[in-house]
């Protein structure tokens, strides 16, 4: 049976009334029935806010207001009215000044070997402000320690001493100079944060101190204080340069950033007349003949006859320009240091005589070992003799001073300041090394009266070793004074080769009494004072010289040889000078043969062919 449905009275349409949702008769929707039972839906209104909360909110909307307006104030002013200025200011920050090398000119000889030349080295320094940021990989410690660590290997340091030299507040100490491009690689490998790697050059000399007296030496800075790095300085120095790019923060480029620049310049190159050999061959011989002799000092000069240029200047002590320090010697003595020539002075009477017609080769002359003059003067030779029935020829090569005053008291006491000055004697030669002296020739008015009559046979005047040569050299080119010269030429940067100018020349003595005194200088060698001087297949001329000197208040001696050869047709003149030998105080002992072996060589690079039929010589005796 099913239950009955209760029917909610209110729910259930009235009998014949209209039903819910259904139309009216005119055809509109009848609306539900109301009843007091039916639920109503009411809508509440949000209660108004109070005077606070709207304060509130009007002051955040000004607020941003304010802000915005801000933001845009500066935008405008940023982009706008400074936009250009403010992003060059950025740039100008973020701009890296990098300053660029020129590379020094090299140094060389007359055929490209070279004696100083400028090679890529870098320093590396420390930043100890920032060395701490290190961190370490592994077991390997933080900050300075573990910094030192890794470093210390390639810098071929040890740990605990770079560690203390990278402790501290400085921004910039030097760890090592001068390291091998192989290690600044490795070092800029590990980037450690506060290591720098700066390029800089390295002025090295290869061969040592050969020429070292010449070269001279540069100081850390690569500044030239010595010798022809001084005097040249100006040309060899390159011109350094800068770069400036915009970088990052660890003044690493940024690709496409600001860039520009002054390019470096290197310096020119010099070409020296020296020839290594034969320079080589000067500085053996010379401290060999210091050994020997027990000199303290000496030089070696040998000569190019036609055209002035030096192919070797040698000086005892010369200096090692890698370590100057160690130098016991003067540098380029044989153009600052003066001494009485002696004998090898009575070249430039002789010359003078013949010159003046006062005398011929085959004068006769009786000599005694002793003179006196009318001024009572005496003079004597370097060894008692008998009278002697001399040549003027004899009279050289005997080198006899009492002779020798024979012949030149026929000139005048000017016309023998004259020509001492004709040879070059009181005058720089003008060759290019610094501290060049122009010897000691007084005025003849202030010569007292030993001094006018001493000058004839090399006293009472000073000269330096190569102002002596200079004298030979002048005889031995027809008379003609050639100024000695040590460069041949520059290098410009580019290759481009520039010969020097040519120098400058003088007549002194006619072409007939020049070869007139060579060839009785030839005599001093093959039948006087200068035997030792001989040369197997060549003939010499050359003169010996013994004279005394005075340094810092003690007497000594010194003692010469300069000669040239091939007699009959010069190629090169050498002078050797040795200051207070011991073993002997005559020049055909003791510098003769120091003469005879480095002219030989000299001969032999030159490729100088031996001499052809010896000479007929003008007789030395009557």
């Amino acid at each position: 049976m099913t239950p009955p449905v209760r029917t909610d009275p209110a729910a259930r349409p009235t009998r014949g009334g209209p039903v819910a949702g259904r139309a009216d008769g005119r055809g509109n929707a009848a609306p539900p029935a109301r009843t007091s039972a039916a639920r109503r839906v009411v809508t509440v209104p949000p209660p108004a806010p109070r005077s606070g909360s709207r304060a509130r909110m009007r002051f955040v909307t000004v607020a941003l207001v304010v802000v915005l307006a801000v933001f845009a104030g500066r935008l405008v002013y940023v982009q706008g009215l400074h936009g250009s200025a403010i992003a060059a200011q950025a740039r100008d920050a973020r701009l890296k000044s990098v300053s660029l090398l020129g590379t020094r000119g090299s140094i060389t000889d007359a055929n490209g070997v070279a004696l100083a030349s400028s090679v890529e080295r870098y320093d590396i320094s420390v930043n100890q402000q920032r060395i701490d940021l290190y961190r370490g990989r592994g077991e390997r410690p933080d900050g300075v320690l573990g910094a030192a660590q890794v470093l210390a290997p390639v810098l071929d340091m040890d740990v605990k001493e770079l560690g203390g030299l990278l402790v501290g507040t400085r921004s910039f100490k030097y760890l090592k100079k001068g390291v091998e491009p192989s290690v600044a690689r490795e070092v800029r490998a590990l980037g450690l944060d506060g290591i720098n790697v700066d390029k800089v050059a390295e002025r090295v000399y290869p061969n040592g101190n050969l020429a070292g007296n010449v070269v001279g030496f540069v100081n850390s800075a690569g500044l030239g204080l010595a010798g022809l790095e001084a005097t040249l300085d100006d040309r060899l120095a390159g011109k350094p340069g800068e770069e400036v790019y915009e970088g990052g923060a660890k003044a690493q480029p940024i690709p496409g950033g600001y860039q520009q620049g002054t390019a470096a310049r290197d310096g020119d190159s010099v070409r020296l007349t020296l020839l290594s050999d034969v320079q080589w061959r000067a500085q053996s011989d010379l401290e060999e003949a210091l050994d020997k002799t027990g000199a303290d000092s000496g030089s070696v000069v040998v000569w190019k006859v036609k055209t002035g240029e030096l192919l070797a200047l040698a000086d005892s002590g010369t200096v090692d320009p890698n370590d100057p320090g160690t130098s016991t010697g003067s540098l380029t003595s044989s153009v600052s240091d003066v001494f009485e020539p002696g004998s090898t002075g009575k070249v430039i009477t002789m010359s003078a005589a013949l010159e003046e017609g006062l005398v011929t080769p085959t004068t006769r002359f009786r000599v005694p070992d002793t003179i006196t003059t009318d001024n009572n003067q005496t003079f004597h030779d370097a060894e008692p003799h008998p009278v002697e029935r001399l040549t003027a020829t004899g009279v050289l090569a005997r080198s006899s001073n009492v002779g020798t005053i024979d012949i030149g008291e026929q000139l005048t006491v000017k016309q023998r300041h004259q020509w001492l000055k004709r040879f070059g004697f009181g005058q720089e030669t003008g060759i290019e090394l610094p501290a060049e002296s122009a010897g000691l020739l007084n005025p003849y008015q202030e010569w007292d009266g030993r001094s006018k009559w001493a000058v004839l046979y090399g006293q009472s005047v000073s000269v330096t070793a190569i102002q002596a040569a200079q004298v030979f050299a002048t005889v031995a080119n027809g008379g003609v004074r050639v100024q000695p010269h040590i460069i041949a030429g520059w290098t410009s940067p580019d290759g481009t080769y520039h010969p020097a100018e040519k120098p400058a020349t003088t007549r002194v003595v006619s072409e007939k009494t020049a070869d007139t005194v060579l060839k009785m200088l030839n005599s001093v060698v093959d039948d006087g004072t200068g035997s030792k001087a001989a040369i197997p297949g060549y003939q010499v001329a050359g003169k010996t010289g013994t004279a005394e000197n005075w340094v810092n208040g003690h007497k000594g001696i010194t003692a010469s040889f300069i000669g040239a050869v091939p007699a009959e047709d010069p190629e090169i003149v050498v002078a050797v000078i040795l200051h207070n030998p011991e073993s002997s105080i005559f020049g055909g002992v003791v510098a003769a043969p120091v003469f005879s072996d480095v002219a030989g060589f000299t001969l032999g690079e030159l490729g100088v062919a031996p001499s052809g039929k010896a000479t007929k010589l003008y007789p030395t005796t009557w």
